[in-house]
């Protein structure tokens, strides 16, 4: 099924800025200084497509040209367990994973999906490039994913201590190839052989937070949350490695801001990383725009050590323009921190309060919530989202599963050449 072409342009952040895109556009051509972009609906109404199924019912916000199958939107549902444990009248819990029961049916468990779907509806159906993408996790299980069930060529990056994370209910296509950098070796490393990639012609970057596409996606959670309620959170919580879903739903908030119906802008942004990585937590305390520096050993045992291991991203998009210092300060949000136990505890009162379990990055995000509140930093009568990325990985796992295995091992610092000749032997 294809929608109609949803009609949109570009804007620069930093400076304002508008212009078309060309299909596959990052960043403005002519811009000064490091700015995302940001899509500009022609429509400015919030009105969710009856005619169109799972995540497609928010394309009039999303810049896709296409629909692609097995999609799912995220769900929200008023919370009673966890809110009462709280003492809060109106929390509300968007859920994207596994649970059929709520209605949530993302095969892969996580939010990520919400990415996978806008992203590659984006892409022109007739585009010859493989895609590159990176990823610690969870992105790799969603676009891996969708790209065998709709048959799109794509090379994932991947450190090789994640690929216990990279299961499915079945076998992929062989056009998913998986690259994975050896052990010890975090989401940037993946990051670095990605980019080399991309120097031919062959392949083409995903982009990351910079893709629209990639944001808008995301950015479906807190449209689920306005479908539901009527109204713009007060309060939103997050769990974060890059910060790019939390920017996303800021972008959103602002959109349905200019619909009557749903009022000001008022939501306060808080996200929350997994101690001791916590690298944007010190550079928003330090009231830093830019990120603090972080030896690249130092990150990565860190990233070694934390439960929420898709929470260790070393490159986030932070300082630039648009990015999550922007959002942070603009929404006059927060950033907190959950420790290995933290995520433990809240795993398993969720399961107790809610019926069912989270990802540990999930409950990071339950369990600054709970710090919001005993700080007194929402109120009991405000409207809040609990954004719970990902879960049901049992449930979704217990009919069976196979891993995919990597294509093709190799360390960061090799030639561009080098990598680009083994990855185009996959094919």
């Amino acid at each position: 099924m294809k929608p109609d072409s949803t009609k949109y342009h570009l804007i620069n952040v930093a400076d304002g800025h508008e212009f078309e895109d060309k299909g596959w556009t990052l960043s403005d051509p002519v811009g000064k200084t490091p700015s995302l972009v940001r899509a500009v609906y022609d429509n400015r109404s919030f009105e969710p497509r009856t005619d169109l199924d799972g995540i497609y019912r928010y394309a009039n916000w999303m810049p896709v040209s296409r629909t692609l199958k097995k999609s799912c939107a995220p769900v929200t549902y008023k919370s009673k367990g966890l809110a009462k444990h709280l003492g809060l009248n109106n929390l509300y819990i968007t859920y994207s994973g596994w649970n059929p029961k709520l209605g949530a049916k993302f095969r892969t468990c996580s939010f990520k999906e919400t990415e996978a779907y806008s992203v590659l509806a984006r892409m022109d159906s007739r585009e010859k490039r493989v895609l590159v993408v990176q990823s610690a996790g969870n992105t790799a299980r969603a676009f891996a994913q969708v790209c065998s069930d709709n048959r799109i060529p794509v090379v994932i990056c991947v450190p090789c201590d994640c690929l216990h994370d990279l299961w499915f209910t079945k076998k992929l296509n062989k056009c998913v190839k998986l690259v994975t950098v050896p052990h010890g070796c975090d989401y940037y490393d993946a990051i670095s052989v990605g980019e080399k990639l991309a120097e031919n012609p062959m392949f083409m970057l995903e982009g990351g937070a910079k893709n629209i596409a990639r944001r808008d996606g995301m950015g479906t959670t807190i449209l689920s949350f306005a479908e539901k309620t009527g109204v713009i959170p007060d309060a939103y919580f997050q769990a974060v490695g890059s910060g790019t879903g939390a920017i996303a739903a800021w972008e959103n908030a602002c959109r349905l801001a200019q619909d009557p119906r749903f009022g000001k802008n008022n939501m306060k942004v808080f996200v929350a990383q997994n101690k001791p990585f916590t690298l944007i937590y010190d550079s928003w305390k330090a009231g830093s725009r830019e990120l603090l520096p972080l030896d690249p050993e130092v990150g990565r045992r860190e990233a070694e050590i934390i439960l929420a291991k898709v929470l260790s991203n070393r490159k986030p998009p932070y300082s630039i323009a648009g990015g999550l210092f922007d959002v942070l300060k603009a929404s006059g949000g927060d950033v907190y921190l959950a420790d290995n136990n933290d995520i433990m505890y809240w795993m398993m009162q969720f399961r107790n309060l809610e019926g069912y379990e989270l990802l540990p990055s999930a409950c990071v995000a339950v369990a600054a919530l709970a710090k919001a509140v005993e700080e007194g930093r929402v109120a009991k009568e405000d409207n809040i989202m609990l954004n719970c990325t990902g879960g049901g990985t049992l449930a979704a796992m217990s009919k069976g599963y196979v891993f995919k295995q990597s294509d093709l091992e190799i360390a960061p610092e090799t030639p561009s050449e080098e990598i680009i000749a083994k990855v185009k032997a996959l094919f």
